[in-house]
């Protein structure tokens, strides 16, 4: 087993659905809910870093364990990097940032993205990777199509050349406006919104200058590839949950729930 730590970022504020981790799923807050599968994936540490002490008071109260941070940071990534430089975890640490607003998430996947980065082979020809991610296949047009659907194209070791909202890698010469599917062989990846990082490279990053890319995008792993850091990319052939954005996507996730 891989030993990693797991870390939620949760933050009270949010345009569609104020005080999301909060929100009940069958008795539950719905971090506590993405705590506990954090919990069966094997993680050494289960963590909530958050900056509402409303959200820090129920995660103790269901014996969570949870850390106040900042309530300046622009990403979950610039909160996760703060706990992990005040503990000062070895650089080596492999620190898993599963989303807050993920309640169905499995396991499993949380396991994968750190193994991926735990096991990935050193490379006379190229560094390791400092962070990992996975994506799985897509085989209809209209998730291809979709702007609100990142896809990810990786080179011949599996480590990301770009994350898009756009069509990549597009297939010039097919007749995909008129095909109900993509064509055969293609390498479409969805991206997976979750990320394993060594706890060095998390401490750096805060450093990092924003890319044009990824205020265009925006997509904040675009900055790790702008400055040169490899992300390794897990192909799964799960398709993961989907999050919480929407009261639809609750009452969604509160099904699965029932007993």
């Amino acid at each position: 087993m891989v030993n990693f730590i797991a870390i939620i970022p949760a933050r009270y504020a949010s345009t569609r659905l104020p005080g999301k981790p909060l929100l009940d799923i069958a008795g539950k807050p719905m971090v506590v809910r993405v705590a506990e599968k954090a919990q069966e994936s094997g993680a050494s540490i289960v963590l909530v870093a958050t900056d509402d002490w409303r959200i820090a008071e129920k995660c103790t109260e269901h014996g969570v364990a949870c850390t106040m941070t900042r309530g300046d940071h622009a990403t979950g990534t610039d909160r996760i990097a703060e706990v992990v430089t005040r503990e000062r975890y070895d650089d080596d640490t492999i620190v898993v940032n599963v989303q807050g607003d993920e309640p169905n998430i499995e396991p499993t996947l949380i396991r994968d993205v750190a193994t991926q980065l735990a096991t990935w082979p050193h490379s006379a020809n190229h560094p390791v990777p400092k962070m990992a991610t996975a994506a799985h296949s897509i085989a209809d047009r209209e998730t291809f199509f979709n702007p609100n659907v990142v896809k990810v194209v990786r080179d011949q070791e599996g480590c990301a050349l770009y994350f898009s909202r756009a069509a990549i890698p597009f297939p010039r010469d097919s007749e995909l406006a008129r095909a109900a599917s993509l064509p055969p062989g293609m390498p479409a990846l969805r991206h997976i919104g979750i990320y394993a990082y060594r706890a060095g490279f998390l401490k750096a990053y805060p450093h990092l200058a924003a890319c044009p890319f990824e205020e265009f995008e925006a997509l904040e792993q675009l900055r790790a590839l702008w400055h040169g850091h490899r992300i390794a990319v897990a192909v799964v052939h799960c398709t993961p949950a989907p999050g919480v954005d929407t009261a639809e996507d609750l009452a969604v996730a509160r099904i699965s729930f029932k007993p």
